[in-house]
């Protein structure tokens, strides 16, 4: 028996409401399309070596979306603080032989582009000298993020990062050097407009 919603018998609802965020496609959906597409193609499927690099490669992106987004920053310092959490959590397995060699470098210029943009996000545009102070820090920001781009594929050549890791290290730098360039761009066009 169904029971029906009159004035007396009022429906309960929740004053709150759970906001549940989950990824739609879970380790277990995504093994099972790969191992369909394996077996329709008839090919060797190892169940546990995909479970292992699917359950990595989640770690890792899972990093990024901690970070919390503040209204307050720019876009690119949200990206580049998003980039720095993912290159640490990457870097933190990386073999002990890399540690002196590609891991500090990485991790340093990524923190020493966000220090840069930091920098040129609080000197104000009210003088010429502010200004050129400002590209300055961004131009700075740029070289950093290029360099990290450089080191972070020699340290995929030498085995100290994942191929998929590199991947997602150089989309992350061209998001950041894109917006950078963006953020000049509107520098620009707000001091001609000043004049």
């Amino acid at each position: 028996m169904v029971e029906q919603v009159s004035r007396n018998n009022n429906l309960k609802i929740p004053k709150e409401i759970e906001v549940v965020v989950k990824n739609t496609n879970s380790i277990e959906d995504e093994l099972s399309s790969i191992e369909a597409v394996a077996t329709a193609n008839d090919q060797k499927f190892q169940k546990n070596r995909i479970k292992k690099k699917l359950e990595d490669s989640n770690k890792d992106t899972e990093v990024i979306s901690q970070i919390p987004t503040n209204a307050n920053d720019l876009m690119v310092i949200t990206v580049v603080k998003k980039l720095g959490a993912y290159i640490i959590a990457v870097t933190e397995k990386s073999p002990k032989k890399f540690r002196g060699v590609f891991v500090v470098r990485m991790q340093n210029y990524c923190l020493d582009t966000l220090e840069n943009l930091l920098e040129a996000n609080f000197i104000r545009m009210d003088s010429l000298e502010n200004k050129n102070k400002r590209a300055e820090f961004q131009k700075q920001a740029i070289i950093k993020l290029k360099l990290l781009g450089y080191i972070s594929m020699l340290a995929e050549i030498s085995g100290c990062i994942l191929k998929r890791q590199y991947k997602q290290i150089s989309i992350q730098v061209a998001e950041s050097i894109n917006l950078i360039t963006a953020w000049k761009k509107s520098d620009d066009a707000r001091w001609n407009n000043k004049k």
